[in-house]
């Protein structure tokens, strides 16, 4: 079991929960609502998570990336993890707002939907959204937990709370500012897929997993890879391995067991033959003319 703690205000809920239950999409890491007084400033500070201020009136400052965002009633701003950020409350109408900080394994993906970025930090609220409402059923059904016996369910209930949140945002973002069009959530997909597998070539991954990762189903990525690529997700998979690999052999000192294990392949002859297939000759020929070429530029 692991212990879990989420802040509400400057009070902290404790409840645990097992492993597994913890690796979800989307967590909440704290929330709460302040009346701040004039002047009220926090930072410069770096997050860990995100973190997201709705106003609910008043206006301040907030500061991030060399840029100033004077806000008011109605709009919210975000806060990445890693980011140096400054906000302060103004001297005669200060703010009042509620906030809540999150992460989780597909934050990136629904904030970018939502239509956010580091260049763009800001929301505006659109006539009838009902993003504050969220927002504060989120922070008092939290307090409402405070000092009550914790239990997995009310863990689901606070995260549910936050998926209304989210979806609320990405439907604001979606009808006001410049949010992804579906063409625009295709390319999210594609380039997420890409890092997935830049970062992970290594590992004996497939297209499932690459799918599972963005929470798609296999039918669809390939659909994804072939309208954009020109090729299906397991093409590029082999052709990306097979490049790698290229890069491994003009190292010496790499047997070729070793560089198919780094490419992901555990078996050289398997290896050998979809490197063949793809390169027309093996990879010890491979490796035998770029030594010649090698020595005739020499």
């Amino acid at each position: 079991m692991v212990e879990k703690r989420i802040w509400v205000g400057d009070k902290m809920l404790d409840f645990f929960f097992t492993n597994e239950q913890f690796t979800t999409d989307l967590n909440v890491y704290h929330c709460g609502i302040e009346d701040c007084k004039p002047g009220h400033a926090y930072g410069p500070a770096v997050r860990d998570h995100y973190l997201f201020h709705y106003i609910l009136n008043g206006k301040g400052s907030f500061f991030v990336n060399n840029q100033h965002y004077v806000l008011r009633q109605g709009q919210g701003f975000l806060i990445y993890p890693g980011i140096i950020t400054y906000y302060e409350a103004d001297q005669i109408d200060p703010w009042h707002y509620v906030w809540v900080g999150f992460n989780g394994l597909k934050v990136e993906t629904y904030l970018e939907t939502a239509g956010f970025s580091q260049e763009n930090p800001i929301l505006t609220k659109r006539p009838g959204n009902k993003l504050d409402h969220h927002l504060l059923t989120l922070v008092q059904t939290a307090e409402e937990y405070y000092n009550t016996r914790y239990n997995y369910g009310k863990t689901l209930h606070l995260q549910g709370l936050l998926y209304i949140t989210i979806a609320e945002i990405i439907e604001n973002g979606g009808h006001h500012r410049n949010a992804h069009t579906s063409g625009d959530l295709q390319d999210v997909y594609i380039r997420k897929a890409l890092e997935f597998i830049k970062t992970n070539y290594s590992r004996p991954i497939n297209v499932k997993m690459i799918a599972a990762s963005l929470g798609l189903s296999r039918s669809y990525l390939t659909c994804l890879f072939k309208e954009r690529l020109k090729m299906g997700p397991q093409e590029y998979l082999i052709q990306f391995r097979v490049e790698r690999a290229c890069d491994f052999l003009r190292n010496p000192l790499l047997s070729i067991g070793d560089v198919a294990r780094s490419v992901g392949y555990n078996d050289p002859l398997a290896f050998s033959k979809i490197f063949k297939k793809v390169k027309g000759l093996s990879p010890s020929q491979y490796r035998q003319n770029h030594v010649l070429t090698s020595k005739e530029k020499g």
